[in-house]
């Protein structure tokens, strides 16, 4: 078992725990409850719209991330340009 890690407000309060994703994947195995938790988090923030940036990591491809930065650096020329 990996050690867990403390979060602490500035009190020196623990206010969250971080344990190893294996723990976690152990933990959920056994308490399928935990699952449904997930799924029931991850459907209130769609209701919500109560989204992070974290949370879009990943689902941009490259190709086209690189292709909507060249249109942002082209406008910002002409921008510049015809200003």
């Amino acid at each position: 078992m990996q050690p867990l890690q403390y979060i602490s407000d500035y009190t020196g309060k623990h206010t969250a725990v971080v344990i190893p994703i294996s723990e976690w994947e152990n933990i959920v195995r056994k308490y399928a409850d935990l699952k449904l938790l997930e799924q029931e988090s991850s459907n209130e923030k769609a209701v919500s719209g109560q989204y992070t940036m974290g949370d879009f990591a990943g689902i941009l491809a490259p190709e086209r991330a690189d292709a909507l930065l060249k249109h942002v650096e082209q406008s910002r020329s002409e921008w510049d340009r015809d200003f």
